[in-house]
């Protein structure tokens, strides 16, 4: 039996969802954007799904942007701010998903535009007092800062930043993707600019997902071409990828607390076995708190021979798991969230691992059984 334990990379699709959009797939070809009656059918499905995926946000469905995913929504948000709104500086930080970082840094290369880190505290979180002195000067500013880290579980307190960036005229934009349809967001009373989303994160499709864009703010397009997405993302739209996040985003959200109940639950039960079976066990970022992303559990295992083959060790176990974000997988430097925030340790091993509804405690013990077997 093989255990899955890597759904901060990404999640199975859910039965319903291939359910919903197979029939998509199937009929609903129109175009959406032409004005005969098969098109505007399709049109039709694209708006109640934006309509259904607004209302669960509280938000206007006006307000919600399709993408391919939370790398494009992180990019046009930032992009965006820079080209379109006069933004002259990023504030943000080391321990951001690449797409965050890396595009800062192209807009600091391409456009001049001041590039400031905000420091973190010993535990991961964002130092709101840097935070708040970086805002109390320098030009128009946008705020990138993660809901909850994809890696180490830090969940940072997005109406205390949002409300620091309203106050000092910023914008604020935030990486929720580890987030999103694992806790409940009320856009109309949380201080947010911009929220991307991927669907792949909480058993939708891969290749779909959306920005939220507070109402009132305009951007530019950043994928040129027809005026799709209200002109903001040029291309046909993906119409069963869109019907298919809506889908698992009403899936998520009518079972968020029993799936929230189910996965703290073997999250608990994977530190108690990790406790037992090792008396210097670690857990990066403190991702065994309850107050951390619950998907998340990051643990630094104590110095082994075997440290350096655990992840190739343990996919040999049968058990799927992390030594980071999937996005920089191919690197050889290790994670750079771990450096950034001072949890790496060249001597321990490392690994993350996620889980998801679908999850069970015999897998839990499987890959606990898995564990002591390598590090044996």
């Amino acid at each position: 039996m093989n255990v899955y334990f890597d759904n901060a990379a990404t999640t199975a699709v859910a039965p319903e969802v291939t359910d919903a959009m197979i029939p998509v797939l199937r009929e609903s070809y129109g175009n959406p954007s032409s004005s005969h009656s098969v098109g505007r059918k399709t049109r039709v499905i694209i708006e109640q799904s934006r309509r259904s995926i607004a209302k669960l946000l509280n938000c206007h469905q006006s307000c919600i942007y399709f993408t391919s995913g939370g790398t494009e929504a992180d990019n046009l948000a930032l992009r965006g701010a820079v080209r379109d709104l006069g933004c002259e500086r990023i504030i943000t930080s080391e321990a951001e998903h690449s797409a965050v970082i890396k595009t800062a840094q192209s807009l600091q290369r391409s456009h001049g535009i001041q590039l400031d880190l905000v420091r973190h505290l010993e535990d991961g979180m964002v130092d709101v007092n840097h935070l708040e002195i970086l805002l109390s000067k320098g030009p128009k500013t946008i705020v990138s800062l993660m809901h909850a880290n994809n890696e180490v579980a830090v969940l940072q307190d997005l109406h205390r930043i949002g409300s620091l960036c309203r106050a000092a005229g910023a914008l604020f934009h935030s990486d929720t993707v580890q987030t999103m349809c694992h806790y409940r967001f009320d856009l109309e009373e949380l201080p947010v600019d911009f929220i991307a989303c991927s669907a792949h994160k909480f058993h939708g499709p891969k290749g779909i997902g959306f920005l939220y864009i507070r109402k009132g703010i305009q951007l530019g397009g950043q994928i040129e071409g027809g005026s799709q997405e209200r002109s903001v993302r040029g291309g046909t739209e993906s119409t069963h990828n869109i019907v298919g996040l809506a889908s698992a985003f009403e899936i998520a959200h009518h079972e968020l607390d029993s799936h929230e109940n189910h996965i703290r639950s073997l999250k608990k039960r994977m530190v108690r076995g990790l406790k037992d079976l090792f008396l210097d066990v670690r857990f990066n970022g403190h991702s065994d708190n309850d107050d951390r992303l619950y998907t998340v559990l990051n643990v630094s295992f104590p110095p082994h021979p075997k440290s350096g083959m655990a992840l190739f060790l343990l996919d040999l176990e049968g058990v799927a798991c992390s030594g980071g974000s999937a996005c920089s997988s191919g690197a050889t430097l290790g994670s750079h969230v771990l450096r950034s925030l001072k949890f790496h340790d060249p001597e321990r091993a490392s690994l993350r691992f996620s889980f998801s509804r679908y999850n069970s405690e015999d897998e839990v013990d499987l890959a606990l059984g898995a564990i002591e077997r390598v590090f044996s």
